[in-house]
């Protein structure tokens, strides 16, 4: 009797073939368990690596890995270590054995990514992989004592085929670049990506140091900058910097232009006008010039942090002269869309796009954001920042007409849009959406606006309605007054399918008279948001997160990963009159296992509190209490912090709550902690089984320069990174 075949029994070459088409790092790793042939096969193929332990441990790197040609040596323990440096390499490791055990390790490395303290760094890797195309520098530390241009030099000195440099997470200053690409004039032309968003500049590019980069690489194809947009600055950006940008490089498909003050990602007040002081120096025919020279536009981001008024005609030329544009970021545009009549104008007419971000329009009404669905209707991504004039009828209307496109939404720092008015908004696309983020503001809508019912504009369903002539706007005793005959007629129409079963895309619901969950109007399906996997929330501090099932997303089965960012001031706030944040609440969310809690924007007293107030460790006891109610897998935290002495520290009642995550598996802590503090993870009998990876990783500028005593230091390190290896793995 003949055996049955196996995947064994396949040639080498078709079981190479299929085990390298595998992406995901997990399913690889399982592969590699199942025998010595798929092990064997998996190391061969693997093209793609990432290294994580101690940098003491590299000399004992294996060989198996000769395939990969990209590789991540930014997050070895301990994190910012200054891999290679002559003068600050670990203890009893030669930095030049080090680099030729890579070297052999991983021969065809042409993607790297290091963590660079020092120029030192980058001069050994370049001279290790010449043949480098993708190089991504990371440094939080702050920029050494050196030369201009000194972490930049050897890299262009070496590696004549660089192609993609990406400096969005490394700290230099704007002078350092261009000397170095305009005496690398060869490899500066064949650079075709350039990612100079460096989150932590304080001041970004100047308009003399922006012409410099675009005239020495006319090849670029991506360009994302940080810029200085304000005119009260001497080298400000304005008309002249963009015009250079289009005529010297006129291949680009992805620019993105944003003022250095947008990158700290503050939230703004939602009662602000919307109107800066100062106007940017960016007129419309300079918009219009730049847009025209850039044919090949796929994604644009513009976010100048000074007003432009009247960029409707702008945006219009944008549409025609860029037909591949695909995706568009606004920050401080007025007037791109007038909403007069019927007829589409201004950034409706964009109809190519897909995903559309408007951030601080101050005249964008609703009847601008049904015109927007109008026109550009295959978008499939949407948010919304710092628009005052805007309400749940817009919103619930542009859902309405983009329903079958729309999957991801934002809504942030809208007045008139609260959580529970947000959530109602997008009931028209519920049963659809899988990326949401909104802002925990519970405070109440009017009367009027809450029994919104968008049927009941227009009940008449035999009357002949025009969609065309029928969004207009009108002026009335309140301002605005949006005539939604023809949203109403749409929506009508679609329900009426929904009831008959003629749209496979809809499905009618009984009217439902609850809170929070619509009025009845029998066009989304079901009251679960079926689809969302990913949950992303800003709420202030001192505020509850226990509010949120009961404002309208009790119901997420399929919820995998939320994202939660506090932000406040600690200082002279009491108590709390609750013991907790409201973690627990995310316990009915049953597939919830990836938390990002970001409470890095939370400030306060690190040290000895004022009578009557709490210092940070007590706030991160409310934070963190019922985390372990969850059922998490991976957890990324940003501790509060002192900016008086730059500290963000893991303290005691944290490090005892986080220990009582019992189903954790990842754990990265982006502070500093003491040693003690860190071994609760790993000493607590019967807890934390499943914890096998766990970082502090100081990624925030500037990260601290000399190991404090009592905080984790290379050896404090070590000693941790031993308990957690040494103890039993479960599976």
């Amino acid at each position: 009797m003949t055996s049955a075949t196996t995947i064994n029994d396949l040639p080498d070459a078709i079981l190479s073939t299929i085990i390298g088409l595998v992406s995901d790092t997990r399913t690889r790793n399982s592969l590699s368990l199942v025998c010595r042939k798929f092990r064997s096969t998996e190391r061969a193929t693997r093209t793609s690596l990432a290294l994580r332990g101690n940098a003491r441990d590299l000399p004992d790197l294996p060989l198996c890995f000769a395939a990969v040609t990209h590789l991540d040596l930014s997050l070895l323990s301990p994190w910012g270590h200054s891999l290679l440096s002559p003068s600050l390499a670990a203890n009893d490791t030669d930095p030049l054995l080090l680099a030729q055990r890579l070297r052999a390790a991983f021969p065809f490395v042409d993607s790297l990514i290091v963590y660079s303290r020092s120029p030192s760094t980058v001069q050994i890797v370049s001279h290790l992989w010449p043949g480098l195309r993708h190089v991504k520098l990371v440094r939080w530390h702050q920029r050494p004592q050196s030369p201009l241009g000194a972490d930049f030099d050897p890299l262009f000195d070496q590696c004549h085929s660089l192609s993609e440099l990406d400096l969005s997470e490394f700290y230099y200053w704007t002078e350092d670049l261009p000397p170095v690409l305009e005496a690398h004039p060869n490899v500066a032309r064949s650079l075709t990506k350039l990612d100079l968003l460096t989150t932590s500049f304080t001041e970004g590019f100047r308009a003399n140091e922006i012409k410099s980069i675009v005239t020495a690489c006319p090849k670029l194809q991506h360009l994302l900058i940080a810029c200085m947009f304000d005119p009260r600055y001497i080298g400000f950006v304005g008309e002249e910097a963009l015009l250079s940008i289009s005529a010297n490089c006129p291949e680009l498909k992805v620019v993105h232009l944003i003022d250095t003050s947008s990158l700290a990602n503050a939230r703004g007040d939602p009662n602000d006008d919307g109107f800066t002081s100062e106007d940017a120096r960016i007129g419309r025919a300079a918009l219009v010039d730049f847009f025209s020279g850039l044919p090949l536009l796929e994604e644009l981001a513009l976010d100048v942090c000074k007003n432009v008024r009247d960029s409707g005609l702008a945006l219009e030329v944008l549409g025609s002269k860029c037909p591949r544009l695909r995706a568009l970021k606004l920050g401080q545009f007025h007037g791109i869309c007038t909403a007069i009549g019927s007829e589409l104008d201004g950034i409706a007419l964009c109809s190519g796009l897909e995903s559309l971000s408007i951030k601080n329009s101050a005249d964008l009404t609703d009847m601008g954001l049904i015109e927007i669905a109008r026109g550009c209707c295959k978008l499939a991504k949407f948010e919304v920042q710092g628009c005052k004039r805007i309400t749940v009828k817009g919103m619930r209307t542009m859902a309405c007409l983009l329903r079958k496109t729309l999957v991801d939404v934002g809504i942030s720092c809208c007045k008139n849009l609260d959580a529970a008015a947000s959530l109602r908004a997008l009931e028209p696309i519920r049963d659809r959406i899988q990326r949401l983020h909104i802002d925990c503001v519970w405070e109440q809508e009017d009367e009027h606006a809450r029994n919104f019912d968008i049927n009941k504009v227009n009940d008449d369903e035999d009357e002949d309605v025009n969609s065309e002539a029928s969004v207009l706007n009108r002026n009335g005793e309140d301002g605005d007054y949006m005539d939604l005959n023809w949203a109403a007629e749409y929506e009508h129409r679609s329900s009426k399918k929904c009831k008959l079963g003629l749209d496979g895309d809809c499905s009618y619901m009984p009217p439902s008279n609850g809170y929070g969950y619509g009025n009845g109007n029998g066009f989304w399906g079901g009251e679960s948001w079926e689809r969302l996997h990913y949950l992303s929330l800003w709420i202030g501090v001192g505020e509850l997160l226990t509010p949120l099932p009961t404002a309208g997303l009790d119901d997420c089965p399929n919820l995998e990963e939320i994202r939660i960012r506090v932000e406040g001031d600690c200082r002279g706030r009491h108590r709390p009159t609750q013991r907790d944040f409201g973690l627990s609440c995310l316990a009915g969310y049953p597939l919830l296992s990836k938390m990002k809690l970001d409470c890095g924007d939370t400030v306060g007293y690190a040290l000895t509190a004022p009578p009557g107030q709490m210092d940070l460790s007590l706030w991160e006891r409310f934070f963190l209490s019922g985390i372990e109610s969850l059922s998490l897998s991976e957890l990324d935290y940003w501790p509060p912090q002192d900016r008086d002495v730059n500290q963000r520290s893991l303290w005691l009642p944290a490090a005892g709550l986080l220990a009582e995550c019992l189903t954790l598996r990842k754990l990265f802590i982006h502070g500093t902690a003491h040693e003690h503090f860190m071994m609760f993870l790993v000493r607590i009998p019967n807890l934390n089984r499943n914890l096998r990876d766990v970082q502090l990783r100081e990624d925030y500028y500037p990260a601290p320069e000399n190991e404090m005593s009592t905080e984790m230091r290379v050896d404090s390190c070590r000693r941790f990174e031993e308990a957690l290896n040494r103890r039993p793995i479960l599976d």
